[in-house]
């Protein structure tokens, strides 16, 4: 079985792609972490962990694809002095190249509009895992963790209830004096709706995703207006679903997604201004022992938090720094 990987990437630092952002977002766009906030766009070389590792633990994979918007996050060097003796080939993909034939939704700042083309890349083999830029593997891993015996996927998540998912997103409306937050879970919510209804939804937390080329070559092909719905934001909206999610729902209504509990697999790490979390984060992830691993938003740590990550990160996948 051939197998590829997908990565969307952003260098936020970039001051040509900040250019661009203010030139379409507003000053409310900006001032929320939940739609476009500086941390959405923020890198401090997660890129490099994610193909390192998927090189370390992951050698079957054919391909690395690396979506970006006119970037390149210069992986050669890194590559060739941490893997010496070969690594796998990387291909740089730009937005243009997805979103051929929709080029009047460019440019486009949101993750999820994104993902809902990422299938058109030129070449992508049928199977291939989905992975954001701060998601890592930090264990060896086979095809038969992601695909089984007979070509469908394998799907790490929970069962969630639809109507406590509904229930929360109205409070939190309340609380916010009735401006609707863009949150993951109700993200994956209205993946049900597009995945035509029904009374839960499959939280697949912050790990790689197997995915099939052909659900989404059909899928859309018969829904354009999903299609356009979802590309048609510039910058992340509580309207969007999950492309990855509605693959996932209907592949296992239809048997050919076998879902696994994500259990202890799974180490998430997310700054909080809370007394105590980094040192338990931490304590945590160099006694666990994990398959997964996501950093989000990094860029909100520093000094020694940051240190024992980067440390840890380099030891677990035998890494020098980029």
């Amino acid at each position: 079985m051939k197998i590829d990987a997908v990565i969307t990437w952003v260098d936020g630092n970039d001051p040509a792609h900040r250019e661009r952002m203010k030139a379409y977002g507003s000053k409310a766009d900006f001032s929320r972490d939940d739609v476009a906030g500086s941390t959405r766009y923020a890198s401090v070389g997660e890129i490099f962990w994610c193909v390192a590792s998927i090189n370390r633990f992951a050698p079957f994979v054919n391909k690395i694809y690396i979506i970006t918007d006119g970037q390149d996050p210069r992986l050669d060097v890194f590559l060739d002095k941490n893997f010496p003796e070969g690594h796998i080939p990387v291909e740089i993909v730009d937005h243009r190249t997805v979103f051929r034939g929709y080029e009047r939704f460019l440019p486009v700042f949101n993750s999820l509009a994104i993902e809902s083309v990422m299938w058109r890349i030129p070449g992508l083999s049928e199977h291939f895992l989905y992975f954001n830029d701060d998601i890592m593997l930090a264990a060896p891993v086979t095809p038969g963790d992601f695909f089984t015996e007979d070509g469908g996927i394998v799907c790490y998540a929970d069962r969630y209830s639809v109507f406590f998912t509904d229930l929360t997103r109205a409070l939190k409306t309340i609380v916010h004096r009735g401006q609707r937050q863009v949150t993951f879970k109700g993200m994956l919510r209205n993946s049900v709706r597009a995945a035509g209804g029904g009374g839960y939804f499959l939280h697949y937390g912050h790990s790689p995703k197997a995915l099939l080329k052909s659900f989404f070559e059909d899928f859309f092909a018969s829904r354009e207006d999903v299609l356009l719905g979802n590309i048609g934001h510039r910058f992340r909206s509580p309207d969007q679903f999950c492309p990855e999610e509605v693959q996932i729902l209907c592949l296992y209504r239809s048997g050919r997604c076998e879902v696994r509990s994500l259990g202890d697999r799974l180490f998430f790490f997310q700054m909080k201004d809370r007394p105590g979390y980094p040192e338990k984060k931490l304590r945590a992830l160099e006694k666990g022992n994990y398959v997964f691993c996501c950093f989000n938003s990094l860029d909100k740590t520093g000094g020694q938090v940051r240190e024992r990550i980067v440390s840890w990160v380099c030891r677990r996948l035998d890494i020098e720094p980029a």
